[in-house]
């Protein structure tokens, strides 16, 4: 794949932005639990980019094999907590919203297993790897992991 442009390049200040307010969201709730989300989203969008990313850091976050190959079966599989399965539904949910407001189910669940203030960030993360993949996707990226926590240190620092 050969990426189309740069965004890092074409505009520096908001990706930097971008970047910092990704990271700032990741941090809000448990690091296992995010990288699933993240997984999740990404197969729905068919961005590789972020399922090699992301599935790298998952096992750095101690997350299992198992866990990650099972994520696109996720409702069949007994290995996910009622908590992960809520977030798991919410970001089905969100990231298909083109495909029908059926949310109402995720949005129950949701709601037995986060409080008001972590069903927020929880959205914010679905939101901004759903934004992640599309630059990705729309753009052609392909960052390699250990290059993509080379810019997080940057916005970091």
């Amino acid at each position: 794949m050969t990426a189309k442009l740069n965004p890092y390049a074409a505009a520096p200040q908001l990706m930097k932005t971008w970047t910092g307010a990704s990271m700032a969201i990741a941090a809000s709730l448990e690091p296992s639990l995010i990288e699933l989300v993240k997984i999740r989203a990404s197969q729905i969008n068919g961005c590789a980019n972020c399922i090699n990313m992301h599935t790298v850091e998952a096992r750095a976050q101690g997350e299992t094999e198992q866990r990650i190959y099972l994520l696109s079966a996720w409702r069949e599989a007994p290995c996910y907590t009622d908590r992960e399965r809520a977030a798991l539904g919410w970001t089905d949910a969100l990231t298909r919203l083109s495909e029908g407001h059926h949310h109402r189910e995720a949005y129950a669940a949701l709601s037995a297993h986060f409080s008001e203030e972590e069903q927020v960030k929880l959205t914010l993360m679905i939101n901004i790897i759903n934004g992640w993949n599309r630059l990705a996707v729309g753009f052609g990226l392909w960052i390699e992991p250990e290059a993509a926590k080379a810019v997080q240190q940057q916005v970091a620092a």
